[in-house]
C-alpha cells in the first residue's frame, strides 16, 4: 500500500551525482519506470526493456573465456520445468566457485541473461561460474512462483556440481533489484529448509519491502528510476491484495523476516538517491543485530541501478567494490 499523505518529517530528496543526473535525463523516458503506468502497460515495458538491455551471445562468451549452455531442469514439485543459463570458465581448473544469479526487473520483466555480463566480467578474473535462473514473472505468476523457481534452480545446481565442475562449498547467490530481493529470499529459504549452505549473498539495490512506504520511497517519489509508484506496481503484481498487509511472507518480501540470524555473509549496495535506500540500510542493520556479517555501501547521489546502466566515475567506484568482497569471500 502506497502512502499519499505528505509527511513533514521527510526532507527534500538528496541530489543526484552530477554525472548521473545528466545520464538520467536520457534514460528516464526510454526506460519508462517512473510516472503513471499500470499493470496493463507491463507487456510494453517488457518489450522496451528487452530491446534496450539485450544481452548477446558475444556478451556471454567473452571471446571464448566462457562456455555457455542452457538447460531445462525440473521446477518446483508439480510445477513447470525451468531454464538455467550456465556459463562455465573455459580455461579454469575445476572445481570452480559459482554465482547463482537471479535477474532483476521489478518482478514483472527481465530474463535469465539480464545482469549476467557484469558478473562474467568479474568472473573472468576470479575464475567462477555463473548459473542464472529463468523464473516465472508476475502478474501471470504471483508469489510463490518466482521464489520457488529460484530455489528449485539452486537445488538442481547443487545436485549437479560434479557434472558442472563447481565447488559445492563455494556457491553464493546474487541478484540486483528484484533479483536482489529474490536472492535474499533464496538465502532465507535455504536456511529455513535446511537446504544448500551458501557461502555468501550479493544483494545489489535489492527490492525487499512490499510496504513501499519508507522515508526514501516517499522522498524519491517521481524521481530517478523505479520510483514509489513503479515499485507499487511491481509489488501488487506479485502479491495482489495482500501487498502491504499483515500476512506477507518473508520469502516474498525479505524485509518481513523477523529473524535474520544464520544467514551467509551479505554484500549490499544502494544509491543514496533511490527508493530502496532505507529498506536496504535497515536490512543490513538487522543482519548485524542478529550477529551476522554484512558489508554495506551507500553510493552518494546514485539512482537505482546506476552502476550497471550509466558511465560515470561513481559507477566505476561501485563496480570496483564488489570484486574485492568476492575475492575475500570466495578465497580467489
Amino acid at each position: 500500500m502506497t502512502s499519499t499523505i505528505p509527511d513533514p518529517t521527510v526532507g527534500p530528496p538528496p541530489p543526484f551525482d552530477t554525472e548521473l543526473d545528466a545520464a538520467l535525463d536520457m534514460m528516464r523516458e526510454r526506460l519508462a519506470v517512473t510516472g503513471s503506468f499500470g499493470v496493463a502497460d507491463i507487456p510494453a515495458l517488457r518489450a522496451t526493456q528487452a530491446e534496450l538491455l539485450r544481452v548477446s551471445d558475444e556478451d556471454l562468451h567473452r571471446d571464448g573465456a566462457y562456455v555457455v549452455s542452457e538447460r531445462v531442469v525440473p521446477g518446483p514439485s508439480g510445477e513447470p520445468d525451468i531454464s538455467l543459463l550456465i556459463c562455465l570458465p573455459a580455461r579454469a581448473r575445476t572445481p570452480v566457485a559459482a554465482i547463482y544469479h537471479i535477474h532483476g526487473g521489478g518482478m514483472i520483466m527481465g530474463d535469465r541473461r539480464l545482469g549476467v555480463p557484469g558478473f562474467l566480467a568479474i568472473g573472468e578474473e576470479l575464475e567462477f561460474a555463473v548459473v542464472s535462473v529463468e523464473y516465472r514473472l508476475a502478474p501471470e505468476h504471483p508469489h510463490p512462483a518466482p521464489i520457488e523457481d529460484c530455489y528449485a534452480g539452486l537445488l538442481w545446481t547443487v545436485e549437479h556440481v560434479d557434472d558442472l565442475g563447481i565447488d559445492p562449498d563455494r556457491i553464493l547467490v546474487a541478484g540486483g533489484s528484484a533479483g536482489g530481493g529474490l536472492a535474499a529470499a533464496t538465502a532465507l529459504l535455504a536456511r529455513d529448509r535446511g537446504g544448500p549452505r551458501l557461502i555468501g549473498q550479493v544483494l545489489a539495490c535489492p527490492m525487499l519491502d512490499d510496504r513501499n512506504n519508507s522515508y526514501s520511497a516517499r522522498q524519491m517519489a517521481g524521481l530517478g528510476i523505479w520510483d514509489q509508484h513503479a515499485n507499487g506496481i511491481g509489488w501488487r503484481a506479485l502479491l495482489g491484495a495482500a501487498q502491504g498487509g499483515p500476512d506477507v511472507s518473508p520469502y516474498a518480501a525479505p524485509a518481513r523476516a523477523t529473524d535474520l540470524a544464520g544467514l551467509p555473509p551479505a554484500y549490499l549496495d544502494v544509491g543514496s538517491a533511490e527508493t530502496f535506500r532505507d529498506e536496504v540500510l535497515d536490512y543490513a542493520a538487522r543482519i548485524w543485530r542478529a550477529g551476522g556479517n554484512a558489508e554495506l555501501h551507500v553510493w552518494p547521489g546514485g539512482f537505482h541501478g546506476f552502476a550497471a546502466i550509466a558511465q560515470a566515475a561513481l559507477s566505476q567506484d561501485a563496480g570496483a567494490a564488489l570484486p574485492l568482497w568476492l575475492r575475500r569471500v570466495l578465497g580467489s
